[in-house]
């Protein structure tokens, strides 16, 4: 049982020090295999009309700041979100090019800002992990030398034991969670980029 312990610590320590190998040394608490991109290029997602003009506009106006914070919860289907993209551009006549600038702006400005957020939480979270890697190599090592000790500490080695174990399992879930969350910068992205596709299609 508890050689079985330090086994499962010793994977976790290797799983942790693959990832740290795997990081991009440009951003050293980056803990996804995707590259980190900081923020989206507005000319990767958008050839449609400068937006210089508008800036920051889209929030004087109550129903497109409402729209995009329609358009860009990620609990919106995609599908929906261009449905109402076009929807609404179709009901805006002669300010429909007007109206697609804000709405795009709104979209640029909101999605990167949840883009950003995402990424310091995954920052934040692979820096408690590297912490957590360096507390469970130096409980594993104190449980391999409690366990040679003569005489033995049985009491000692079974509350390091149980420590162990609740540590690596805490480490395992927050591993499964950043692989789940390192998608999202992506899944952002991607709907940036097509409801600007649709916008630039609807002002055509």
């Amino acid at each position: 049982m508890r050689l079985g312990i330090v086994t499962m610590a010793a994977l976790v320590l290797a799983a942790a020090s693959t990832a740290a190998r795997a990081a991009d040394p440009r951003y050293p608490n980056w803990p996804c295999t995707q590259a980190k991109v900081p923020e989206i290029s507005l000319a990767a997602v958008w050839a449609g009309p400068p937006l210089d003009d508008i800036q920051n506009k889209w929030k004087d106006d109550a129903k497109i700041s409402g729209l995009v914070s329609k358009l860009s919860a990620r609990k919106t289907p995609l599908d929906e979100a261009e449905k109402s993209v076009k929807e609404f551009l179709a009901a805006s006549a002669s300010d429909k090019t007007t109206n697609a600038k804000l709405l795009f702006a709104g979209l640029f400005d909101t999605l990167n800002a949840q883009r950003s957020q995402v990424m310091s939480g995954l920052e934040r979270v692979s820096r408690k992990q590297r912490e957590a890697a360096d507390k469970i190599r130096d409980e594993t090592l104190q449980l391999q030398a409690l366990q040679g000790a003569t005489p033995r500490d049985e009491t000692k080695i079974e509350a390091l034991s149980n420590q162990l174990v609740w540590e690596t399992r805490i480490f395992e879930d927050r591993r499964k969670v950043v692989r789940f969350v390192c998608e999202v910068p992506t899944t952002i992205d991607q709907r940036l980029f097509a409801l600007g596709r649709v916008i630039q299609q609807e002002m055509e």
